[in-house]
């Protein structure tokens, strides 16, 4: 039997982690870290139906990256073409077009810069045709300003989503304004790396670490989505691919724990109960490490479980073997949490658990009650005994100085002698 999800109260804005456009679908309704603001008809059913919400907000076609502020904007001046410069100007030339294409401009802005910026478009659009028919061009010299164009252009901090039950089978993906000039950096980017002249042993002194993780971001949940189309396909690899996750949980990275508990909720929404049934020992360890967080948005995002259908029926099929492992987590959570959003929250996730198996959960809270009660005598006694090891302490503490006090008064009395 299948409940009603408890309602969770919007997050707030320093909760929402991802901002990535138009990303993978579809986001239901019952993801409260992507939602959008809720009515007060939706404060009593968490879950309005996405026909309502689809006829409530308002569509946008376009919506453009955050990038970098660059002070004050630069006004562009065209160059020389390069076909026009002799072989010993070209280098220079086309290090000044790649410093050039570095200026980003306000696409939002559809009346400002056009001249500058019709002047950045053709200028990639000659940089792609110059690394494309042009053998001896990139040097070992290039390549610094060359990933820093790519770099500066591409780098950016994507939009938040304005429709949270995207459908990408349904309606119109929301359009990068900045895309034309985006556009050519990604040809150039791939031109240059299919290029004859491109060598990897320099490359890699620029195209480091830091830039492939600055890229993942970007393609984060376009890649999360892959992963979950995979399982769908085939089921059976849903067990490796969670406990690869598991292997490879981020311990001190608060941001990129909410990214995995994100990925772990998008497989456990296409997951079969067969397969569930094999990870969910080490799946729900994890979840309650992660509910215990002292970062609120970890403990929130972990939380929202409680809020899909679906997961939700998954722990009622398993509640002897899941509640066990979770119990101990919440209880002690809804006691001694900094954060008064996460105690409401996992009253609401006690209560459902409790609903589901109430003989089980009488029976967890008596037994974690007894073993909090032996705990507490043990910490009694240790403290008894630490007390009784200063007092012991102080004591030959005190025999020694009256030793040693005995001693100098023996000294002074024999040399007085």
């Amino acid at each position: 039997m299948l409940r009603r999800p408890f309602f969770c109260p919007p997050a707030s804005p320093s909760a929402l982690i991802y901002a990535s456009g138009e990303r993978r679908p579809p986001a239901p309704p019952h993801r409260p870290a992507m939602s959008a603001a809720i009515s007060a008809a939706e404060k009593v059913d968490g879950f309005t139906r996405k026909s309502v919400r689809k006829a409530q907000r308002q569509k946008r076609s376009q919506g453009s990256s955050q990038f970098r502020s660059q002070g004050s904007q630069v006004e562009l001046s065209p160059l020389p073409q390069l076909k026009d410069a002799t072989f010993n100007e070209q280098q220079d030339l086309f290090c000044q077009k790649l410093q050039q294409c570095c200026v980003l401009f306000d696409f939002m802005d559809s009346v400002s810069d056009l001249k500058s910026k019709e002047i950045k478009r053709a200028t990639l659009n000659e940089l792609v045709e110059y690394v494309s028919t042009n053998r001896g061009v990139i040097v070992e010299s290039a390549y610094a300003d060359i990933v820093k164009m790519i770099s500066s252009n591409i780098f950016r901090t994507l939009p938040p989503s304005d429709n949270p039950d995207f459908d990408p089978e349904e309606d119109e993906p929301t359009l990068e304004a900045s895309w034309p000039h985006i556009q050519l950096v990604y040809e150039f980017f791939l031109r240059f790396l299919e290029s004859p002249d491109f060598q990897p042993s320099i490359a890699k002194r620029y195209i480091d670490q830091k830039f492939v993780q600055q890229g993942l971001a970007l393609f984060h949940a376009q890649l999360a989505y892959c992963v979950v189309q995979f399982l769908e396909k085939d089921t059976t690899l849903t067990e490796p691919v969670i406990r690869g996750l598991l292997k490879f949980w981020p311990k001190t990275c608060s941001q990129k724990e909410v990214m995995f508990l994100g990925e772990i909720e998008e497989i456990l929404d296409v997951i079969e109960p067969t397969q569930f049934k094999k990870i969910e020992e080490p799946l729900f360890k994890q979840i309650s490490k992660s509910v215990s967080s002292s970062h609120f948005q970890v403990a929130e995002r972990a939380l929202y479980f409680w809020n899909n259908e679906y997961i939700l029926s998954l722990i009622e099929e398993n509640i002897d073997k899941i509640l066990p492992i979770m119990f101990g987590s919440l209880y002690k959570i809804s006691k001694e949490h900094w954060n008064p959003t996460i105690v409401a929250l996992v009253y609401n996730v006690l209560k459902t658990l409790m609903e589901m198996n109430g003989k089980l959960f009488d029976e967890l809270t008596s037994s974690y009650k007894a073993e909090r009660q032996r705990e507490k005598k043990k910490e009694l006694e240790r403290e008894e005994l630490w007390r009784k090891l200063e007092e012991l302490k102080l004591k030959k503490a005190m025999a020694e100085k009256q030793n040693s006090t005995h001693n100098v008064l023996n000294a002074h009395s024999t040399s007085a002698k």
